[in-house]
């Protein structure tokens, strides 16, 4: 029988949903699925959740329910990461710091300076994890969906040799939208997709064999297309390859978007899809999930209505039927760089396509990325890099340097001015930051 367990069990949506999924796999239906997390009331929900889809699908799955990360992690098979190491009163000077010095951050969980501090952060408890691992399960693998997700994983792979992947939606979903802006059926589409963390890039992106690009070009010359990506329409008309993730999220990662407010408002706000890119859109978003997420959770277990049983697209469940034997799967996931992509630094994190079987996993040599995404990647590899070593290290001034050389801060920011705001952001953060024993940049 196999045992997962989920750290992080409250993120209610994400759980029963990947409960769902799990159990959709014969070779998983009969698994124990233990629910850990710190907040017990959310705790009490997602156990809730997860019974009611055991019950309705009449699994003969196991589930348990606990607050004790070791006694969760005793004897699994696999580890589901989905944990927020901090509060929102705590994150949100992520944001509400770097705006006060001009840099407008909309998401703030992946690089730049709010995603720094919130590695910061969360950095010694994944360590913790991945080490009780080593003592209560060391044959486990784990799934790791906390972000910022290149720090994270990096900084867990120099630290344990526990089998690691990073898993983000990004990939899938954005090939999913580019399929449909050229009506082509997602089951006749093959690309290659590589690169960091929401900044991979479709090397190639083929409809039955033949190169989709020249489709998709023409999709995005139309007006309603165009905007319903600006920021990722405007990069791949530019450079040429399309890029993962939201344009959001993109927005943060490079000096083009976000440096003037005229440009913001251009890009960032107006005829875009989900996340467009404005100012501080996660904070809003979380306090609006803090105030209802409990009517949600009620609303969703008193329903009347059969629940959809139907398996979903999340990786993770897909990957733990492979490992248990079942058919092999192909995936895009955050590993260690092997030479994988031959032109960034050896051993840093990057995503890239992986094969998994009961053998383990196995990513796929990529090559060299094209010197045009080169450029934007190895820029914020550098600055990840330079802010795993310095919380592991305990070294503020290093990852004073690795906010330096983010592209949008740099484009904002003067070199004295980063400072001072790094200095105060070291300043508001010093209760959560264990690694550091002053924090004089």
């Amino acid at each position: 029988m196999t045992k997962i367990a989920f750290i992080g069990a409250g993120s209610l949506g994400f759980t029963r949903g990947l409960v769902r999924d799990l159990l959709t796999f014969p070779l998983l239906e009969d698994a124990t699925i233990t629910l850990m997390d710190i907040d017990q009331e959310r705790l009490d929900f997602a156990t809730k959740a997860s019974q009611r889809i055991i019950e309705l699908g009449k699994y003969p799955a196991k589930l348990e329910a606990t607050q004790d990360r070791a006694k969760a992690l005793a004897g699994a098979d696999a580890v589901v990461v989905t944990i927020l190491a901090s509060p929102l009163d705590v994150w949100r000077h992520d944001i509400e710091i770097p705006k006060a010095y001009g840099v407008d951050t909309n998401i703030g969980d992946t690089r730049g300076p709010s995603g720094v501090f919130r590695a910061l952060r969360t950095i010694p408890v994944m360590i913790d994890i991945i080490k009780d691992m080593e003592k209560y399960c060391p044959d486990a693998v784990m799934l790791n969906y906390t972000n910022p997700m290149v720090m994270l994983c990096r900084a867990m792979q120099r630290s344990s040799t526990i089998p690691l992947v990073g898993l983000c939606h990004s990939v899938q979903g954005t090939a999913e939208m580019l399929a449909g802006w050229i009506g082509a059926p997602m089951n006749e589409i093959t690309y290659t997709c590589a690169g960091i963390n929401h900044q991979a890039w479709y090397l190639n992106f083929d409809w039955n064999g033949k190169d989709a690009y020249p489709r998709i070009r023409e999709a995005v010359c139309k007006p309603e297309i165009y905007q319903k990506e600006l920021v990722r329409n405007e990069m791949f008309m530019n450079l040429d390859y399309y890029v993962t993730e939201s344009s959001g999220h993109n927005s943060e990662y490079n000096a083009w978007f976000r440096k003037r407010p005229d440009l913001i408002e251009k890009y960032c706000i107006h005829g875009t899809n989900w996340n467009p890119g404005e100012y501080a859109y996660i904070i809003t978003s979380y306090e609006e999930r803090d105030s209802n997420w409990r009517d949600d959770a009620k609303q969703w277990l008193a329903k009347d209505a059969p629940i959809n049983l139907k398996r979903g697209h999340e990786y993770a469940a897909y990957i733990l039927n492979a490992l248990k034997g079942g058919e092999t799967f192909s995936f895009n996931g955050n590993v260690r760089n092997t030479d994988l992509i031959t032109n960034l630094p050896s051993d840093a994190c990057v995503e890239v396509p992986v094969y998994v079987d009961r053998n383990g996993f196995r990513p796929v040599h990529v090559g060299a990325l094209p010197s045009q995404l080169l450029a934007l990647n190895h820029t914020n590899v550098m600055l990840e890099e330079m802010a795993v070593e310095g919380c592991l290290t305990g070294n503020p001034r290093l990852v004073f340097q690795a906010i330096l050389h983010d592209p949008l801060t740099a484009a904002v920011c003067s070199m004295a001015e980063i400072k001072s705001m790094v200095s105060q952001m070291f300043q508001k953060n010093a209760p959560y930051l264990p690694t550091f024993k002053h924090v004089t940049v």
